[in-house]
């Protein structure tokens, strides 16, 4: 049975720094797209950031562009999410996602996490 649990999540103050990780067990996702997404009250899931297994390859959404950065540890099935420079609008719950593609760029996910809270006061 595969499990994503995601860890690291909080409080933080706008401007400062939290690092999320997820851990998968259950199954390899060394060759898979790795994903994080978020979703804020009242508003739809989207999509934060992704990683391929070729290390370097990295997509993100706009919005979090240059002070968020994903990686990936294949030996250790864990990928991480460095969030930097977190703004009021940075609160959801984030989850972690893992696909059957290649594709950096899919956005059919197969696994998901159960989330993490990240809220940042102003």
């Amino acid at each position: 049975q595969v499990q994503l649990v995601e860890s690291g999540g909080g409080l933080v103050q706008a401007g400062g720094s939290l690092r999320l990780s997820c851990a998968a067990s259950g199954r390899t996702f060394s060759s898979a797209v790795m994903g994080w997404f978020r979703q804020a009250p009242g508003k739809e899931r989207e999509f934060v950031a992704a990683v391929a297994w070729t290390p370097g390859r990295t997509d993100y959404a706009n919005s979090v562009k240059g002070r968020f950065t994903i990686t990936r540890d294949n030996a250790k099935n864990t990928v991480y999410l460095q969030m930097n420079s977190l703004k009021p609008e940075d609160t959801a719950v984030y989850y972690c996602a893992a696909s059957d593609s290649v594709n950096l760029y899919t956005r059919n996910y197969k696994y998901w996490g159960q989330g993490t809270q990240v809220t940042v006061s102003s």
